[in-house]
């Protein structure tokens, strides 16, 4: 077992249900827990793991959690405690074109409008939002973070793949999670 924790974060809606995927096909344990089950926007699941939405409140799901990847949305990054922790991110970055397509979609498909707030507006908060935690976690030592463009994951996964094994320090099959990457579900394009 690693020492430190694998998380894959970005945006909701940014690959991290994909690279979740191809992180398990390379031979690491995700932790999920199912309830979140597969639909029309995320076909192969959603690798989600309700512990990680109450990390402020109660963080004890950390003890079991080295050497296992887990999805976390960049917010929640916040609230992992950082003395005595080490955390290796692969943060998803999408074009947010994208990811706000991708994201009106799946609302539209859960029958929810996504309230009054227009695109430009959204991108703006994300980009606010987004810039605000690369500076704090540019300053947080118990972080290591790799970027990972979406569709550079999609149109040359086994290149991608290798960056992620050599962050994560040589322990996975590359050629299994390149193979896990289904470029016919890259269906929101900018």
């Amino acid at each position: 077992m690693s020492d430190f924790l694998t998380i894959v974060s970005g945006l909701p809606r940014s690959g991290t249900s994909m690279m979740m995927q191809a992180i398990a096909a390379g031979g690491m344990e995700a932790l999920t827990d199912h309830i979140r089950a597969a639909d029309d926007d995320n076909p192969r699941g959603y690798y989600e793991y309700e512990p990680v939405k109450k990390t402020k409140e109660d963080a004890s799901w950390l003890t079991s959690a080295h050497g296992k990847v887990v999805k976390m949305v960049y917010r929640l990054l916040y609230d992992l405690p950082t003395e005595g922790h080490t955390y290796r991110v692969v943060f998803m970055r999408r074009a947010m074109t994208e990811v706000l397509a991708s994201q009106k979609k799946m609302l539209c498909r859960l029958g929810k409008n996504g309230g009054n707030i227009s695109d430009e507006q959204m991108a703006a908060l994300f980009r606010k939002q987004l810039d605000q935690f690369d500076q704090w976690i540019a300053g947080q030592s118990c972080f290591h973070i790799l970027d990972v463009n979406y569709a550079d994951m999609v149109s040359d996964p086994l290149g991608q793949c290798e960056r992620v094994n050599a962050f994560l320090g040589w322990i996975l099959d590359v050629d299994a999670m390149a193979a896990s990457v289904d470029p016919n579900l890259y269906r929101n394009r900018g």
